[in-house]
């Protein structure tokens, strides 16, 4: 089971989390156009320079973190990529009735929730540590520590016993 444990699960686990990401670059190289217009949408400039940034991150980082070479920092690295990828070019808070079905920044709304949902995925990758074994999971299912339901209580040297 140490195969299963140490490799397969945190494998499966781990692209899992970042399986998006070279289809996104890959996605970004195809349709340069469209990538390029969304990327020079923000305030910030030099669009392609921020274009290839993000191709490189998106290659890059999926890989580190799938091997597990350099992991911590790709997913630092991925996790302020998805916060300010958020911030800049999903802002729903700039469209009115963005909560209504017809609003326009309803996609927008899910988006920079969908984001901040990998942020949290990818830092714990960065401070999760190693990763439980499966055994362990499946012998506490509903907690990442186990305890015990009983109460130890310290013996103390002044008991009745023992004056």
């Amino acid at each position: 089971m140490d195969f299963f444990d140490l490799i397969a699960v945190p494998l499966i686990v781990r692209a899992s989390l970042v399986i998006m990401f070279p289809f996104s670059a890959f996605d970004k190289i195809v349709h340069w156009k469209a990538a390029m217009q969304q990327a020079t949408s923000s305030f910030l400039p030099g669009g392609a320079i921020l274009l290839v940034t993000a191709i490189v991150v998106e290659f890059a980082t999926p890989l580190c973190i799938v091997t597990g070479w350099h992991d911590r920092l790709a997913a630092f690295v991925l996790a302020g990529f998805c916060a300010v990828t958020a911030l800049l070019y999903h802002p729903f808070w700039k469209f009115p009735h963005f909560w209504s079905k017809a609003g326009e920044g309803r996609s927008h709304f899910w988006d920079f929730l969908k984001n901040f949902g990998l942020v949290g995925g990818l830092l714990l990758i960065v401070i999760g540590g190693i990763p439980a074994h499966v055994t362990s999971v499946l012998e506490h299912p509903l907690s990442s520590a186990s305890y015990s339901a009983e109460t130890s209580i310290p013996a103390s040297s002044h008991s009745i016993a023992n004056p």
